[in-house]
């Protein structure tokens, strides 16, 4: 009866391979990277050496053609030791699924062999400064010339700016609105592409963040991906797996500090007494425990929705995202509130994980949008 629920034999190998690369790799570092914002580069391509930047690409192209759930798995079990580490593998493998699902042979071939094994990293450029919710409105225009394309535009916020070499960009080739958007990748080293300073932020301090600005770059023809006017409908596919990594990421981060709390409520005495022995204690542990579980279930089962292409899988990717990030915000904050004083300190995890996973709230779509797309789901009715 159980056994529907249950991970199979090999998605617990790939997440058990997943944790010692986390807890080898990862976990020693995170505090250090976020404190000096180190970007790790070398420990990134070292997860590409295990297709952990190429998880949902087709062996065809060199990837390990894993479905939703083994991904969320994997980011899962990476955030546990730094959420905005796994946050930037997501991404690029977002990147490089769109353009193996998307793109001709040619610009696969161009662009694939090195996206596998990270020897070059994609960006995802659809956010500008005056569109974010409103992705539609973007204003970054492509005009054809011969065979090319002349792009400009800005866009804002992107992971990897000025950083990344591959930069997956959604531009308007046509009318205003969706159907006038395509995508093309644009690399980092042709003429009139540069890159706004990088970005002060809360959080995710171990990986660059900066505008990506186009003045007048030319782009072959061949870069398309998918046809004319198709960009915003990958865009949005795109994102249906987004959303489910960067859920992921919060359960992963979240976990974290659970763990951290229960081990510092039973080594921290006060009136002579382990705070893990007062009732209140037992109660918020045991909340933060129930809505990290729920929370996980929901999003194992949306992502198994969207590796079927189910007709609900956008759905249930949103409902699956906002419950995620917003429960692994609120565990982090009691995880932190149990730590007292200390943890407000960097010399303990919780606040780092506490910045780090106050984003996801935002990024990949708001939750304020997953509830818009849900709701509008459920009155189509």
């Amino acid at each position: 009866m159980t056994n529907q629920f249950d991970l199979t034999d090999d998605q617990r190998e790939i997440q058990d391979l997943a944790r010692k690369f986390t807890a080898d790799r990862i976990t020693p570092f995170a505090a250090e990277w976020d404190e000096k914002h180190i970007f790790p580069r070398d420990t990134i391509k070292q997860a590409a050496e295990l297709g952990f930047a190429s998880i949902y690409v087709s062996e065809e192209s060199g990837g390990i053609n894993l479905g939703r759930l083994e991904s969320a798995l994997i980011m899962e079990a990476m955030a546990y030791g730094c959420a905005s580490t796994s946050a930037f593998i997501s991404i690029h493998n977002m990147a490089s699924w769109m353009i193996d699902r998307f793109g001709a042979q040619a610009v696969k071939d161009k662009f694939l062999p090195s996206l596998v094994t990270m020897d070059k990293i994609a960006s995802y450029c659809l956010t500008e400064p005056g569109s974010g919710s409103d992705a539609a409105a973007l204003k970054t225009r492509a005009v054809k010339d011969g065979d090319d394309w002349l792009v400009t535009g800005t866009k804002q916020f992107i992971s990897g700016g000025g950083e990344n070499e591959i930069y997956v960009t959604m531009v308007r080739t046509g009318e205003d609105g969706p159907k006038g958007i395509s995508c093309m990748v644009i690399e980092k080293d042709m003429p009139g592409v540069s890159f706004g300073a990088n970005e002060r932020k809360l959080g995710w301090h171990s990986q660059p963040t900066a505008q990506v600005i186009f003045d007048n770059v030319r782009v072959p023809g061949e870069n398309l991906v998918g046809g004319l006017g198709e960009g915003f409908r990958i865009a949005m596919m795109g994102l249906d797996g987004g959303r489910l990594n960067i859920g992921a990421c919060s359960l992963g981060g979240a976990q974290r500090c659970l763990d951290e709390a229960v081990k510092y409520t039973k080594d921290r005495k006060q009136f002579g007494t382990a705070i893990a022995d007062f009732q209140n204690t037992q109660f918020t542990l045991a909340d933060m425990a129930t809505d990290l579980e729920a929370a996980r279930a929901l999003l194992y089962i949306a992502a198994a929705k969207v590796t079927a292409n189910a007709p609900d899988k956008t759905k249930f990717a949103a409902m699956a995202k906002r419950l995620a990030t917003d429960t692994g915000s609120s565990v982090a904050d009691r995880a932190l509130q149990l730590h007292g004083g200390y943890g407000y300190l960097m010399d303990y995890p919780i606040e780092r994980f506490w910045r780090d996973l106050r984003v996801h709230s935002i990024l990949e779509g708001t939750n304020q949008v997953m509830r818009m797309i849900v709701g509008r789901e459920l009155t189509r009715q």
